[in-house]
């Protein structure tokens, strides 16, 4: 019997890598994302190897968070694996100079869209008490780096509610862990810099980054192992990266 997986952020980078990975591999897939015309291209595309929905939404609002998950048809609404993956980061400021609005951003989608997201699945996971969550999380929630402050302390808060969201469901049998990427080469450092196309290229020159697909195949990895193993923490970077910061360029 297939497996049902909603993945958040599944318009790019991590998360559409994963939904393609998945759906080769005998999920069920729930794709969902802000950009509408993406998921359909996306749904069109999967639909070639299994079954797919896609839910259009901004994990930010709590009510259509909530709304859209509630309207799942019954092909789709036992939900065995929930990836938490939707994530940003706005701005590399010192604290001094952050913008309130790049702080709210952050916030509102790392830590608090993660926590609408997981609220709406959990009750029915505890129900069967089966289910496995997988939050993506960062290098970035186990050091501090400068000028990273804000969406240092989201990925730290993703980090701690990953643990206790383990104990916490552990009596119901739920497995959940954390995974915890370095620099990987997708539209995050786009957004980062608002669009600064040249900016965000120059993160990942001189060395090999990782892909978004090398993220996807260890997420495959992890929810297909045997239901009495389950990885709770990994931090995977690419082997030129040895911290947020220390990274072997060849420029």
């Amino acid at each position: 019997m297939k497996k049902t997986v909603l993945i958040t952020g599944a318009t790019s980078g991590i998360g559409k890598a994963t939904a393609q990975i998945l759906a080769k591999n005998n999920y069920k897939v729930i794709l969902c994302g802000r950009r509408k015309d993406r998921l359909e291209e996306l749904q069109k595309e999967l639909s070639a190897f299994t079954e797919v929905h896609s839910l259009a939404f901004d994990v930010r609002d709590k009510k259509d968070v909530l709304e859209k998950i509630s309207s799942l048809p019954n092909d789709f609404s036992t939900i065995d694996v929930l990836i938490n993956n939707a994530g940003n980061a706005h701005g590399l400021d010192p604290i001094q100079n952050g913008d309130l609005d790049d702080w709210d951003a952050m916030m509102d989608i790392n830590v608090k869209g993660l926590l609408y997201v997981s609220k709406a699945i959990i009750p029915q996971m505890v129900e069967r008490q089966s289910g496995h969550i997988i939050n993506i999380g960062s290098t970035a929630a186990k050091e501090v780096y400068p000028n990273g402050n804000v969406y240092c302390g989201s990925k730290h808060a993703v980090d701690a509610i990953t643990t206790g969201m383990r104990i916490d469901l552990n009596p119901f049998g739920i497995r959940v862990g954390g995974i915890h990427p370095g620099l990987v080469a997708t539209e995050f450092s786009e957004v980062r810099f608002k669009g600064d196309a040249e900016r965000a290229a120059n993160v990942y020159k001189g060395f090999d980054p990782l892909q978004a697909e090398d993220i996807a195949d260890i997420i495959h990895f992890v929810i297909s192992r045997p239901y009495h193993v389950n990885i709770a923490d990994l931090v995977v970077m690419s082997t030129a990266q040895a911290s947020s910061t220390i990274v072997k360029k060849n420029i």
